[in-house]
């Protein structure tokens, strides 16, 4: 019995010890791992702490008002390799040095920057060294060809094998290049920063949306990442903007623009009843002798109008009944004082006007003519003159939804702030001591047009999100009534004597097409404190009017400044570009079909169209439409050749980093084409090219600029 006690006794003791034992084991470990081991699994710990990360939206998109695409982000990746991958290094780099010379080959084929052997060595140097990020290719990559990259020996096998790394970054394009570009605007190279003008600074919060929260938390060895809070991606804006009408006004203003070898250049085009803009180009001379989009001066530019404003001042002295149309003014022989200063008419070195009516004095630009008038009328009351250009509400912030939009300003006598002598108000009323933006003079012009309803000019038609239209805006009247309906007829009429009119200073304006009614305009340009004609006189020349006359759809206003070749014109220089404008976009609404043109008389047989190398797909849409077969077998670009019963095609060679040939494309088609190449491309003349400064087949590095002459 006492046996028995005796060995569960032992038994007990030894379970008791054992049990002790692992206690203080246990103790023990919690003191090392405390005291000793505690920053090493802190750090542990760190590595597998959930992390909150902040989910990108969408920005959205910008379009036309017909949904064509003009701002968009895309995805685009830098590639790198992790060479550390326990993969590469298993049976000793097996794996890696069996594929190393075919990944260098499919890069080098790819990129067509380096030799497989460069390739090789870089991969080599860095296996050897254990390079954690190797950059395999130094820009940016778009995801059609990451996945064509993934494809590749080595890389199809993922990035746990493989090591290749991506880092998606994102890049605004713009679809039609240059059209429109400094008022659809830019965003920085950090989007996150969001718009940096234009429409993308104005509409930054519409656009850029709400970021989404995620978690990440390494489990089993690999890391899990968890959406807790979904972003929402920004809303599109819907611009007014008519990318043809767009086309239309830039090629013609660039045209213009290097015919008279001016500095600036502006055009922009409003529709006449709802305000909204369908073209505006801003172009300013670059230190090559190209033209770009630098600032959007059509909203913000300060600058006397000169004798575009001689309209606001015959509309004044008419409403108030101070004077008519058929009331004479004697100019003299151009000459003629003001105060303590001469005032001299265009023709002054032809012996002047001598006695006009009120209405030639606008027909022909007559300075004296027009502020002899006003001065008559207004002379001694000053400010009954502003007032009514106050009461128009000339002077009313126009609250223009592009950054950096100036106001007018219009001085009043009573302003004591402002000086007011003698001359200012005969200097006034043709178009200087004042400062007006282009985008108010088109406006108040366009009231002439519409019926005498001063409107806000807008750009966004509309917020969309998913296609749904959240968000719509309108035309928003200043003034239903800027003057009396008897008043608005007389000034129309005077605006299209001055195109119509054997004499009138815009008779180049006339078109056969088209009718015209408008005003030119020709200013000294001034230098502030160093006055008019410090290092030369320089000029602004102008046309502002609208058409067609009868039922006016467009108000349209040219501008150039600083034109270098000819005598300084408003009529001749920016009435050339004027008409072409008008004829092209009012081309565009022909209601003939293709099916009401004849053919050759002589043939008696409809010939087949010339058709412009380019973009095959489209070439192939428009022979459908006119039930012509076109074989474009598979190709993308290609050449054509006009027969006389068929159109031969060819494949274009579009090699990357190799110059493509250019020749007999069209503007879009060509700018595209070298843009999406890598190349910068500056556009000169309009139909098809003809000649290209870099030679085809010539290598060339990115951002070279190609230099196109169209005709």
């Amino acid at each position: 019995m006492s046996d028995k006690r005796k060995n569960i006794v032992v038994r007990f003791g030894l379970v008791y010890a054992f049990i002790v034992f692992l206690f203080l084991l246990i103790i023990y470990k919690m003191f090392v791992i405390q005291n000793i081991e505690g920053a090493k699994w802190l750090a542990l710990a760190a590595k597998n702490q959930k992390t909150d990360i902040v989910v990108r939206p969408n920005r959205g998109n910008i379009y036309s008002w017909d949904s064509r695409l003009l701002a968009s982000s895309i995805p685009t990746y830098y590639i790198y390799m992790d060479l550390r991958v326990p993969a590469l290094h298993q049976d000793t780099g097996k794996l890696f040095l069996n594929n190393v010379d075919s990944v260098a080959l499919c890069l080098s084929r790819f990129f067509n920057d380096k030799s497989k052997a460069e390739y090789k060595s870089m991969l080599m140097k860095g296996y050897r060294s254990g390079d954690a990020e190797l950059q395999i290719y130094p820009e940016k990559i778009s995801y059609a060809q990451l996945k064509e990259i993934k494809t590749f020996p080595l890389f199809r096998l993922g990035r746990n094998k493989s090591g290749l790394i991506t880092k998606e970054m994102f890049r605004r394009v713009k679809p039609f290049g240059s059209l429109a570009s400094r008022t659809i605007g830019d965003i920085y190279a950090d989007e996150t920063k969001g718009g940096k003008n234009g429409l993308e600074l104005q509409f930054d919060s519409v656009l850029r949306g709400i970021p989404g929260l995620s978690t990440r938390q390494k489990v089993a060895n690999s890391l899990q990442e968890t959406v807790e809070v979904e972003p929402i991606d920004g809303r599109d804006v819907i611009t007014t903007i008519d990318v043809d009408m767009q086309d239309i006004a830039e090629r013609a203003l660039l045209d213009g623009l290097v015919e008279f070898d001016a500095a600036i250049g502006y055009a922009v085009l409003m529709e006449a009843n709802s305000g909204e803009v369908k073209a505006i180009v801003n172009m300013q001379r670059n230190g090559d002798g190209t033209y770009s989009e630098n600032k959007n001066g059509v909203v913000s530019d300060m600058a006397e109008p000169g004798s575009t404003f001689k309209v606001v001042s015959l509309m004044a002295v008419l409403d108030d009944g101070k004077a008519k149309l058929s009331d004479s003014v004697e100019t003299f022989n151009g000459h003629f004082k003001f105060g303590n200063r001469i005032m001299n008419d265009h023709n002054a070195e032809r012996g002047g006007f001598g006695r006009i009516t009120l209405a030639q004095a606008i027909y022909y630009s007559s300075n004296i003519g027009v502020s002899r008038i006003i001065e008559k009328a207004y002379g001694r009351n000053p400010s009954a003159f502003v007032d009514k250009l106050y009461e128009m509400k000339l002077n009313e912030p126009m609250n223009i939804e592009i950054p950096g939009a100036a106001k007018i300003r219009i001085r009043h006598p009573n302003d004591k702030s402002q000086y007011w002598s003698a001359t200012t108000l005969p200097w006034m009323s043709i178009g200087y001591e004042t400062q007006v933006p282009p985008i108010y003079t088109l406006a108040f012009y366009n009231s002439i047009a519409n019926g005498g309803k001063l409107i806000r000019p807008y750009f966004v038609k509309a917020i969309s999100r998913n296609g749904q239209i959240e968000r719509s805006f309108t035309t928003e009247v200043i003034n239903p009534a800027i003057c009396k309906p008897s008043t608005l007829q007389e000034v129309r009429s005077c605006l299209l004597g001055v195109v119509e009119d054997k004499r009138g200073t815009g008779k180049t304006v006339k078109s056969d097409f088209v009718r015209i009614a408008g005003k030119s305009g020709t200013a000294q340009i001034s230098q502030g404190k160093a006055g008019y004609k410090s290092g030369g006189t320089k000029h602004q020349v102008s046309f502002c009017g609208f058409f067609p006359y009868e039922n006016p759809k467009y108000t349209l206003l040219v501008i150039m400044r600083e034109p270098g070749k000819g005598s300084a014109s408003g009529g001749h220089m920016s009435g050339s570009v004027f008409k072409r404008i008008a004829e092209e976009v009012m081309a565009l609404h022909s209601s003939t079909h293709v099916s009401e043109y004849k053919g050759d008389s002589t043939l008696n047989v409809l010939k087949l169209p010339y058709c412009k190398n380019g973009f095959a797909s489209d070439l192939s849409t428009v022979m459908n439409g006119l039930n012509i077969k076109v074989d474009a077998h598979d190709y993308r670009w290609i050449k054509t050749l006009t027969g006389d019963n068929s159109i031969a095609v060819e494949k274009m060679s579009n090699t990357r980093y190799k110059v493509p040939d250019m020749t007999g494309m069209g503007a879009k088609d060509a700018v595209y084409l070298a843009q999406s190449n890598g190349l910068t491309v500056r556009i000169q003349g309009r139909g098809k090219v003809i000649t290209q400064n870099l030679k085809p087949g010539s290598t060339f590095k990115k951002g070279d600029i190609l230099s196109l002459v169209l005709e």
